[in-house]
């Protein structure tokens, strides 16, 4: 834990409104009497959820969607933002409902994690989805979600996969692969 003192906040103020986002600056006064201006993701208080599926015949379940950010479809694992009075593993379930069609009578919380802190505070919950049984819910989605197969003895080579590169699906794979190892060998 860091014993510096947060900056001081002495403006705060809407500098770009789209349908989707806010952005906000921030007039900060650090400890040292420096002052700066930072721009920021205003806080939407909402947070999110990113499951790896993984079947009893040993598949990790990913995903293959069109991410407007990179215009390209991309592979993951099912996410999705957590509704007003849902709890975390409830919003796990329900997107993996809508997503691939497979609800989870067993999650395993692994790290909770922030993508790019210094410009948004959104959280995201990783966890392992065991014990997967048919359920489908309709989502959100513009188009059906094409749901890929990856046998969890060739995950490694996941990791090189072209389509795989958002951050927050290398990380979630990575710790479920630790959490895996770790329960094995117990």
């Amino acid at each position: 834990m860091s014993s510096k003192t947060a900056p001081e906040i002495l403006a705060q103020r809407a500098v770009a409104q789209s349908k989707l986002f806010t952005i906000e600056a921030l007039d900060l006064r650090f400890s040292n009497g420096e002052q700066r201006t930072y721009e920021r993701m205003k806080p939407s208080g909402r947070h999110a959820v990113m499951m790896v599926p993984i079947t009893a015949q040993g598949d990790l379940l990913l995903v293959r969607e069109y991410a407007a950010g990179t215009e390209r479809y991309e592979l993951g694992f099912p996410k999705g933002l957590i509704d007003a009075g849902e709890s975390a593993e409830q919003a796990a379930v329900r997107e993996l409902k809508e997503e691939i069609g497979m609800g989870a009578d067993r999650l395993i919380a692994l790290k909770e994690v922030v993508l790019a802190p210094s410009y948004f505070s959104s959280r995201m919950t990783l966890f392992i989805a065991q014990d997967l049984y048919s359920d489908q819910l309709i989502g959100d989605e513009p188009e059906p979600l094409e749901v890929i197969r990856w046998p969890l003895a060739q995950a490694e080579e996941l990791l090189t996969h072209l389509d795989f590169s958002e951050a927050r699906s290398i990380t979630a794979l990575l710790l479920a692969l630790r959490h895996l190892s770790i329960a094995a060998n117990e």
